[in-house]
């Protein structure tokens, strides 16, 4: 459950800065040549022009920012109580799930490299393991009370 929550935490928290990120990722990065560069340089354009022209979309990754902490939060509950909470980690693996349509399809929508839609899938199958083990433990643990009762 860490994994989830630090990794949610932390999207969260790193979507705040965005552009400063890729500004430095950008500056420091050595290869500057192939696809991901130029992808990288493309976004960092388009952020860039988009705060210095319209400041107040950028409250739209705010909020994308804070829903990433929120479920961070959220997923404290299995630790604390790991059978009254079993539904939010199905909940994150059904969002682990969701993932794969909606990089796939909003992803060729808005014309993002196939390249790039399948490191955003690559957050659903890598959180999708922790998830599923605590779920299987919680099963064992849900067994274990019941054989008990």
């Amino acid at each position: 459950m860490f994994i989830i929550i630090i990794g949610l935490a932390l999207s969260g928290i790193t979507a705040f800065p965005i552009q400063t990120e890729l500004e430095v990722f950008i500056h420091h990065n050595n290869n500057n040549s192939g696809q991901m560069s130029a992808w990288l340089h493309t976004i960092y354009n388009a952020v860039k022009n988009t705060n210095q022209n319209y400041p107040w979309l950028s409250y739209g990754t705010d909020w994308l920012a804070f829903a990433h902490i929120m479920l961070a939060i959220l997923f404290i509950g299995p630790l604390r109580h790991p059978l009254k909470n079993k539904w939010i980690i199905e909940f994150g693996m059904i969002a682990c799930i969701a993932i794969f349509p909606l990089a796939f399809i909003a992803g060729s929508i808005r014309g993002i490299p196939i390249f790039w839609q399948l490191i955003d899938c690559s957050f659903g199958v890598f959180g999708m393991i922790p998830l599923y083990i605590a779920w299987q433990l919680i099963c064992k643990l849900e067994a274990c009370t019941y054989r008990s009762l």
